[in-house]
């Protein structure tokens, strides 16, 4: 099967989840003998096209616009360009995948010029991040995931949550929309006896603290002032012996000004960016991962902290309580409430025998239930479907 794929960000271009996604879900097609051509953005000196992991990857060239949504418009000619030299020269295609609203005006176009039947992955939507539509700005990329949900063959979500979400927000039908997890490499994970791991450590915690983390994005769908606002009880009752570290870029004088507010500054590092090769080593040296999230329609950053077998707490909101199974491969708390976010904190760091039990089932679940090479042949079947009753209409 010969597919074309849309995705705005792949490495290393990587503004989110989507690039690790795509990155590590198409080289597994290709094991399983579809040829995939994907289309995404130029970045830097990466060539305009390579072979990676089996992948031809086209980079295009994007004008910059006076504001976001000019240079996505930029971005789906140039991607609409590309697509349709792509199909007229390299074709026939049996299928186009779209990812996210923002390569939507490209999808639905090369959709309808060349008779291809289109399937999106929904990764999130505009609604579920804002609680709502707001603003003309919401309401506007709103009606893009409705209109890209419409016209897609199929829709791909990556947790049950997530279907019951595009089924209400997108007016997408029920049995039109599959459920395909997202998952990990777990073989790309340190282990501590693979680099200094005492030494490594000193620069984030002194050796009696105990280290919690949260990594991702700093915005406020991330409840890292939450985990904030959760951290004195953690301190108080582990009488001072804890460093609470925030990575991710992003606008944080707020949350430092509210560290520095509830008197737990000494305690908190925020690291700013990290690479990936050191949140590997810092990920083998952390106790407990927290991920507060006041939306989350998946996590694969929980993935991670399950990769490098450290006990993960999260919130109850979206698809976390989908990934994390309560008790068994993780902690889940309530949302938005930083006592009972304190509470499974705490279980963790008392229970070293308990929170290891917790990791090490985690682990497990990976191979189980996150492992790429099964979501691709879960994915390969939804794209047979597709080419199947594609076969049986007139366009």
């Amino acid at each position: 099967m010969k597919i074309l794929v849309l995705a705005w960000e792949f490495p290393p271009r990587i503004i989110g989840g989507i690039a690790r996604h795509v990155s590590e879900l198409y080289p597994e097609l290709v094991k399983l003998g579809h040829e995939v051509h994907l289309l995404t953005v130029e970045f830097g000196q990466t060539p305009r096209y390579e072979v990676v992991e089996g992948v031809r990857v086209h980079r295009v060239p994007v004008q910059l616009g006076h504001d976001f949504f000019h240079w996505v418009a930029n971005m789906n000619n140039s991607m609409g360009h590309q697509g349709g030299k792509l199909l007229l020269e390299d074709g026939p295609f049996d299928l186009i995948h779209a990812h996210d609203w923002l390569v939507g005006d490209a999808a639905i176009a090369l959709k309808h010029a060349f008779k291809v039947p289109l399937v999106t992955t929904i990764h999130a939507t505009e609604s579920g991040r804002h609680n709502g539509l707001h603003n003309p700005t919401h309401h506007y990329i709103g009606s893009k995931e409705r209109t890209l949900a419409f016209e897609s063959w199929r829709v791909i979500v990556c947790t049950d949550y997530m279907r019951r979400e595009a089924e209400r927000v997108l007016h997408s039908p029920w049995d039109k929309i599959d459920v395909i997890y997202n998952g990990i490499r777990p073989e790309k994970k340190l282990l501590r006896h693979e680099f200094d791991y005492q030494a490594f450590r000193r620069n984030y915690a002194a050796d009696t603290e105990r280290i919690v983390y949260y990594v991702g994005r700093m915005t406020h769908e991330k409840g890292v002032q939450v985990l904030l606002n959760a951290a004195p009880k953690i301190i108080w009752e582990m009488g001072h012996a804890v460093k609470v570290v925030l990575i991710g870029s992003g606008s944080t004088e707020h949350l430092k000004r509210q560290a520095w507010e509830l008197g737990i500054w000494n305690q908190c590092y925020f690291t700013g960016f990290m690479s990936d090769a050191d949140l590997d080593r810092f990920q083998a040296i952390a106790d407990c991962a927290v991920f507060p999230s006041l939306y989350e329609p998946f996590g694969i950053v929980v993935l991670e902290s399950f990769a490098a077998r450290v006990p993960a707490v999260v919130s109850d909101t979206g698809g976390l309580p989908e990934v994390v199974r309560h008790t068994i491969t993780g902690v889940v708390t309530q949302t938005n409430d930083p006592g009972s976010l304190a509470w499974g904190i705490l279980d963790v760091l008392r229970h070293p025998d308990y929170s290891q039990w917790l990791a090490n089932n985690a682990y497990e679940d990976l191979d189980r239930r996150f492992s790429w090479e099964k979501l691709a042949a879960q994915t390969a079947a939804t794209y047979e479907q597709v080419v199947q009753e594609r076969t049986r209409v007139e366009w």
